[in-house]
């Protein structure tokens, strides 16, 4: 089988960069709170591809399309569950019309969310319908033109495993990343090195796999050096936050500047991981310092956890959740955010 774009990128570069935030860019260009970003791929197909290009033109080697939430569970939530594959698939193909104009090899990784239910014995959620579900989803946007799917944020190892036979379904390679926002675990209770195990455990396990959101870029990091630490041979994905949210004038603003961004991107790609990218509030100035960063720091030692509480800022919990806190004080470090 002919190799798939982004494990070609990746054979050919030392780290790769991914996108920024959807939802941020997207409600600057005035998405209204509680509207689906999916109909806009179809109402309004221009910011999706501005969106998009501005990944591109800030340096983004990866972008994800702009199908987050696009399952049949959380479309019900508008009415919108028949629309699963239309809303994929024009995604999807917003995004292949920007990659191939791009100029450079750009792939286009077709953002898969979860689908917000709880799985049996304390949901109602069962395997069978959360495949169903992603693989729907999956179809979509591999008939846009998905080079890859990018399954994120994911909380629950249940669901994960659905999304992966889904996309073993689908015929599709695929990445994965899971939100660690609880004290360095998931929601769900999952820590790095419990994600490490798993992945390598499925059938069908993804090209690479990470944390994307959470807490801070501080937190994200230390999840990522925990994967690093399981021993990995698999490509690991760092896709933080740009800074912690703080709520103003009515709005929700990250505190993280684009030099943070910069210094949490050349510490991401030190400490061993391969896709950087950024997550909620990471708009395309933060993409472009990370990329100048990444291109003009040589790459250096990974980085203690004294060195990222010093320049990113404080970890939100005194451990990474695996009982590990590698040297770390036993008290919560209160170093001043950057």
């Amino acid at each position: 089988m002919a190799q798939d774009a982004l494990s070609k990128l990746l054979d050919s570069r030392d780290w790769l960069m991914a996108d920024g935030a959807t939802g941020t860019n997207l409600f600057n260009m005035g998405l209204s709170s509680g509207e689906p970003p999916e109909f806009w791929n179809v109402d309004q197909p221009q910011n999706i591809r501005t969106l998009y290009r501005n990944a591109v033109e800030a340096g983004s080697d990866i972008f994800l399309t702009n199908t987050f939430g696009g399952n049949a569970s959380r479309l019900k939530l508008h009415g919108a569950q028949g629309r699963v594959r239309e809303l994929n698939r024009i995604g999807a193909a917003l995004g292949r019309e920007i990659a191939d104009t791009a100029g450079r090899p750009v792939v286009v990784a077709g953002s898969v969310g979860p689908t917000g239910e709880i799985f049996e014995p304390m949901g109602t959620l069962t395997h069978a319908i959360a495949v169903e579900m992603f693989h729907e989803q999956a179809e979509g946007l591999k008939e846009g033109g998905a080079d890859v799917l990018w399954v994120e944020t994911i909380s629950a190892p249940e669901e994960y495993a659905a999304a992966a036979e889904a996309a073993k379904l689908a015929g599709m390679p695929w990445c994965g990343t899971m939100s660690f926002d609880t004290a360095g675990r998931t929601m769900m209770g999952v820590t790095s090195a419990a994600m490490t195990e798993m992945v390598e455990k499925l059938d069908y396990p993804p090209l690479a796999f990470g944390a994307n959101c959470g807490v801070g870029s501080s937190d994200l990091m230390r999840t990522v050096m925990g994967f690093i630490t399981a021993g990995t041979q698999r490509p690991v994905i760092a896709k933080g936050n740009a800074g912690i949210p703080k709520y103003h004038d009515g709005h929700i603003h990250y505190d993280g500047t684009p030099e943070l961004m910069g210094e949490y991107a050349v510490m991401a790609r030190d400490a061993g991981a391969r896709i950087i990218g950024g997550c909620c509030g990471t708009m395309p100035e933060h993409l472009r310092a990370m990329r100048r960063a990444l291109e003009e720091t040589p790459k250096g030692t990974p980085p203690s956890l004294d060195d990222i509480a010093g320049k990113l800022g404080a970890f939100s919990s005194a451990s990474d959740g695996t009982g590990d806190i590698s040297g770390e004080p036993k008290r919560e470090r209160r170093g001043r955010r950057g």
